[in-house]
């Protein structure tokens, strides 16, 4: 059996070594994803995709997001998932996961990302020993920022 290394030092995409994660999102317009991550995020678009079907890939902080249009069995599946249908949320109000990203400093994140453009659900709200709120993007996923207020890390 071959060793996975888990304990990388860095993370880089495509890697050279170990492992990287990317987050998959269905999304109806490639550009528009990627200006929306690029805009508030201060993300780095690393591929804009092509019209034979690759998706954007985009670096946010210590992560990177692949965003592509849906598609499936109709008009035509891929040998690799040859059931699945990939599309954009059907209704902005029923998900099953969402993107988490942790702050140092969410009053300030708030502040910053709602002026680049970022439609927060509402103000940050103290919970759970944390204070968080949740932005939607352009396709109605949703992403929550939270600061821990009583976890203490050492």
């Amino acid at each position: 059996m071959n060793a996975v290394q888990v304990e990388q030092k860095s993370y880089e995409m495509p890697p050279r070594d170990g492992i990287s994660v990317a987050h998959f999102l269905t999304v109806a317009d490639i550009d528009r994803s990627l200006r929306f991550y690029e805009t508030v995020f201060g993300g780095r678009a690393l591929s804009r995709g092509d019209s034979k079907g690759a998706p954007g890939y985009i670096q946010i902080a210590n992560t990177w997001l692949l965003v592509n249009v849906g598609g499936g069995p109709t008009p035509g599946p891929t040998p690799d998932k040859p059931s699945v249908t990939l599309s954009v949320l059907a209704d902005p109000d029923k998900i099953s996961s969402f993107m988490n990203i942790r702050v140092a400093d969410i009053q300030a994140c708030y502040k910053l990302w709602k002026s680049r453009g970022a439609e927060f659900i509402t103000e940050p709200i103290p919970k759970y020993g944390e204070t968080r709120c949740y932005i939607r993007d352009p396709d109605g996923y949703i992403i929550e920022v939270g600061q821990s207020t009583s976890l203490t890390y050492g």
